[in-house]
């Protein structure tokens, strides 16, 4: 269904419920401040960014996404795109592939794509979001130790062999800012609930650099004074020779943002007992992400996060996450002229912990004990992720996994001649079994067990051939036969005019209905004859004995 929840939930909305709304948008809102700043610190843009893509784009998923609790913003899965992005396109780049994904966001959920995006193996996403959490980690050590170095290169060895060449300037006072920032988080949890650890280490770490004068590096010291307010939105400098180009990075925004979207939908329906509506999320994510730039904001999506501590909090319906958005805007347009005052190593802290909690090690260790192709899959996604490019992890590991899953698919298919005798003894108890039935000197029978598509081709092509005395009719029965494919149509036709020239006569038993459907459509069931298609293997029999 095609319609936002904000229609559905306002229904029957009372005050009691705004209250809840009310007070969970603004506890999201505080939440959400240091974690946008830090992911837009973190991708290479200015802490504003991350702000006011929180507010447009935080605003317009709540407003018109189909999940009652979703809160959405910028989230640690677009650092390492956005960060790379940047350096090889610019902010006008960002911009163009950021709107991009988002027009193909709607694309997918006209598309109907809602439930395709589930279907994408998991050994990929925890590859993919192990190694953002290992550049994450990586990419904040610079503001960690508060090591005096340039721009930090895009590429993983080359950050560390510059970590490792200036680990010499490391700045104690920031290591240590960043390292109680760090205990902080982690502690805060055993004395409130309902603060977040993050906001406490903020104000704690920004007073003590701010009253002791220590030598740290603020936001303000690097990207000078927050604007009090949003921006006039502003289209980009469009290079159209680049388009192209950014074709593979905006798709790689849709996805991210379509998978981390409704993963944090579905774990949200699981909190409030609700159901979401997978397509009009997407499109909500689209708009979104097609205005988020023009006010010069980031990708945005669904955040876990902070989705789960609006539900915590009471929130039950989008008002409250469309508070959580006003909320940033007020503070932007208030207190922005403190947020300069933020230690850098505070937000490398924040984004240390994010990185952690990213990782996924336990999902990690665990799927490094399934089959040997989920692992392969899992190291390879994981591996290019940290060393290549995101783009080209998510794309080599859906095709890895999709050549492994046909693979199994065909390993579990099979060609069997069965003619005279039962293959095993679970055809002691098959009524359809041939040892029940007599079998006329020349016919041959066979049976294809399981999916028929092209990974079985090659197989049923190499037995249908192995003839050692030509008979003269040809039973293949497929009552196991789910599904067929084109291939397997165009490998059958073979067969069967093969078997014309020779003076074989081809006979189908046990047809189901998709590859009935098929054969129909293709014109291979008229080829074959209707008398040739028959329901049973007794038809069959009875066929064959007319024909002999």
């Amino acid at each position: 269904m095609l319609k936002p929840k904000i229609f559905t939930t306002l229904k029957n909305y009372s005050f009691q419920q705004f209250q809840a709304d009310f007070t969970s948008g603004i506890i999201v809102g505080i939440v959400a401040l240091p974690l946008a700043i830090a992911f837009a610190v973190a991708s290479g843009v200015s802490p504003d960014k991350g702000i006011i893509t929180a507010v447009i784009a935080g605003f317009l998923i709540s407003a018109l996404g189909g999940s009652r609790v979703q809160i959405g913003g910028p989230t640690g899965a677009f650092v390492v795109i956005v960060y790379s992005i940047i350096q090889k396109y610019g902010i006008d780049g960002l911009m163009v592939s950021t709107f991009m994904a988002g027009v193909m966001l709607i694309i997918m959920g006209l598309a109907g794509f809602g439930a395709v995006i589930k279907f994408i193996p998991y050994p990929v996403t925890v590859g993919f979001t192990s190694g953002i959490a290992v550049i994450i980690f990586i990419s904040q050590i610079k503001d960690f130790l508060g090591l005096h170095i340039g721009a930090l290169p895009a590429d993983f060895f080359e950050k560390c062999v510059m970590y490792k060449e200036n680990i010499y300037s490391t700045n104690y006072h920031a290591l240590a800012i960043a390292c109680l920032t760090v205990f902080i988080v982690l502690s805060w949890g055993k004395i409130s609930k309902k603060i977040p650890g993050s906001i406490i280490a903020l104000i704690v770490t920004t007073g003590l650099v701010f009253w002791l004068k220590l030598p740290v590096e603020t936001i303000g010291a690097r990207f000078g004074d927050i604007p009090q307010g949003l921006p006039y939105p502003m289209l980009p400098k469009i290079q159209w020779h680049m388009l192209s180009e950014l074709v593979q990075p905006a798709f790689t925004i849709a996805i991210l943002a379509a998978i981390e979207s409704l993963l944090s939908a579905v774990v949200a329906d699981g909190m409030i007992g609700g159901r979401h509506r997978s397509n009009m999320e997407l499109i909500a994510q689209g708009v979104a992400n097609m205005v988020s730039p023009l006010f010069g904001g980031i990708p945005a999506t669904g955040a876990i996060a902070r989705t789960a501590v609006n539900v915590h909090n009471g929130g039950r319906t989008p008002v409250a996450g469309i508070v959580h958005a006003l909320t940033l805007l007020l503070i932007m347009l208030f207190l922005g002229k403190w947020a300069k005052l933020i230690p850098m190593a505070t937000l490398a802290g924040i984004l240390v912990i994010v990185a952690y909690r990213m990782s996924e090690w336990q999902s990690f260790k665990m799927i490094l004990k399934a089959p040997k192709s989920d692992v392969l899959v899992l190291l390879v996604t994981f591996a290019l992720t940290v060393v290549l490019d995101l783009s080209v992890a998510i794309q080599v590991g859906m095709v890895l996994a999709a050549f492994l899953f046909m693979r199994r698919l065909a390993l579990t298919s099979n060609i069997n001649m069965i003619t005279g005798e039962f293959v095993d003894e679970e055809e002691r108890d098959d009524v359809n079994a041939l040892s029940k039935r007599i079998v006329p000197v020349g016919v041959e029978i066979f049976e294809i067990n399981g999916p028929f598509f092209f990974g079985v081709v090659n197989t049923f092509v190499e037995t249908m051939n192995n003839i050692e005395k030509k008979p003269k009719v040809r039973i293949l029965r497929m009552r196991h036969v789910l599904s067929i494919d084109a291939t397997a149509m165009n490998a059958l036709r073979t067969v069967y005019e093969k078997s014309k020239r020779n003076g074989i006569v081809l006979i189908l038993s046990g047809v189901r209905a998709q590859p009935l459907f098929s054969l129909e459509k293709s014109g291979l069931y008229s080829l074959i004859g209707e008398d040739n298609v028959v329901s049973n293997i007794d038809v069959a029999l009875s066929r064959a004995r007319d024909i002999i």
